[in-house]
């Protein structure tokens, strides 16, 4: 009815373009417009301006061989005061960009190994739009940004830097364990050694008091019995150590023993072995 009427209505965020007699006479804001078509003015065509978005995906190599496939994501808009070059100058945008886009991927990513080509995604990404930038601005597009979504490797490639990953994180973790293992058996061994020097300490502790206490034994007993010597009293106290040791044996329900020749005899013969042995060392000193 408005264009019966010769009044057209041009929507939010969209201009039109007219023409007089099929040639660009202007571009309409939006609102209301006449449009006198008995006069030979007609509507060619509208043109939107808001931000629009075009997903590419590009096939290419890496530096080292390996093909990839990347998707860059670019967003643009036709610019009002240029809606004239928009509306006539390209016929088919999108075709446009994505002929870009793979000119610019295609001749940055072989340069980049594969590792190299996810650091830097946004140095890519960022060629890319400097060159959209450069080209669609003389068509009246604006290019708001640019974004590389996804670097896709073969499934294989994929499946064998996963498997190069996990190797790396498994000799990490062996080399950590046997770090582990070692510290704990140098504090094993350091607490070992630790032990045993005490036990040493209070071995020699414990024979220095037999020794103290057999000293003080016999220097009281030949006191306070006149005409004993040490060697009787020496018998004694091994004769009583002798009969101590037995009881000891014969009370342990559970005890491993070597029997040995155990008569009263055999007392005085270890005495005499005792004092031949401290008398040999005294002549060998001497």
């Amino acid at each position: 009815m408005g264009q019966a009427l010769g009044c057209v209505q041009i929507n939010q965020s969209t201009v039109a373009v007219r023409e007089h007699f099929g040639k660009f006479d202007d571009v309409l804001e939006p609102g209301c417009h006449c449009l006198p078509w008995c006069l030979g003015y007609q509507l060619a065509g509208e043109l939107s301006l808001r931000v629009q978005q075009i997903d590419v995906r590009c096939e290419t190599k890496t530096k080292d061989n390996v093909f990839v496939n990347v998707v860059a994501s670019i967003q643009y808009r036709a610019l009002s005061e240029k809606a004239a070059d928009a509306f006539y100058k390209l016929s088919n945008t999108k075709g446009q960009i994505q002929a870009y886009v793979f000119d610019v991927i295609r001749a940055s990513v072989p340069k980049l190994d594969l590792d190299s080509a996810f650091e830097q995604k946004n140095e890519i990404a960022k060629a890319v739009e400097e060159e959209l930038e450069k080209a669609m601005s003389a068509y009246g597009f604006e290019i708001v940004q640019t974004l590389i979504v996804d670097i896709e490797p073969d499934i294989n490639v994929k499946r064998a830097m996963n498997e190069i990953n996990a190797a790396a994180r498994l000799r990490l973790a062996a080399n950590e364990k046997a770090e582990a293992e070692k510290i704990l058996q140098i504090k094993r061994a350091e607490g070992e050694a630790e032990s045993k020097y005490l036990s040493g300490l209070g071995i020699a502790r414990q024979r220095q008091a037999i020794v103290d206490g057999l000293r003080d034994s016999v220097l009281a007993f030949s006191e306070n019995v006149p005409g004993t010597s040490a060697k009787d009293v020496m018998d004694m106290v091994l004769v009583t150590q002798y009969f101590d040791t037995m009881k000891e044996i014969g009370a342990a329900s559970k005890s491993s023993a070597v029997f040995i020749p155990h008569g009263p005899g055999a007392v005085r013969d270890i005495a005499s072995q005792i004092r031949e042995g401290l008398l040999q060392a005294d002549s060998v000193q001497n």
